[in-house]
């Protein structure tokens, strides 16, 4: 079975579908999404990507991230992705939605629409091998410190929302 995307317009409305691997090596605009999760002591969830990911591979971030497949919706993506590559579920809520394009080294481009939603739960992963390497809970103050220190052990959109995340939690004025 093909790993298909939805291609978008810049205001995401579904415009066709296409095989993943094309969309990157194309550039064009796909739906994606990011899930972070958080425990009840504030820490993030970081997942370091497999290392025989297609790229960034070994790098840290969020919690999982992927595309929803054709007739799926953004939510239930994001819910079976969380099972699929960290064994846990959480109540996923929607905080907003971004653009962002990155050129990789391989010659593939993620250029996404990104719905980011937020979780809390104090269930354990147990990560997907074939997705993830190893996973650690961060403060927030020492993930800030260790990207600032770090940024190359970061993948590239991690590093992008997670600014807005905070951002977003700055002005909600906490994360739960």
């Amino acid at each position: 079975m093909k790993d298909e995307v939805i291609l978008v317009d810049k205001d995401d409305n579904q415009l066709g579908i296409m095989e993943k691997i094309e969309a990157h090596e194309k550039a064009l605009l796909h739906r994606a999404f990011s899930v972070f999760i958080f425990n009840s002591k504030g820490e993030m969830l970081l997942q370091r990507r497999a290392l025989h990911k297609y790229h960034s591979p070994g790098l840290w971030t969020n919690a999982c991230c992927s595309h929803p497949k054709p007739k799926e919706s953004t939510i239930d993506a994001a819910n079976r992705r969380l099972i699929e590559e960290m064994n846990m579920e959480a109540k996923l809520d929607y905080l907003f939605k971004f653009t962002y394009r990155t050129d990789f080294d391989n010659g593939l481009t993620e250029h996404e629409i990104d719905h980011v939603f937020k979780g809390i739960t104090d269930i354990q992963p147990i990560p997907n091998p074939e997705e993830v390497d190893s996973f650690k809970y961060m403060s927030i103050k020492d993930l800030k410190n260790d990207i600032t220190e770090n940024p190359n052990n970061y993948t590239s959109w991690f590093k992008i929302c997670l600014k807005k995340v905070l951002s977003y939690f700055e002005l909600k004025e906490t994360i739960q």
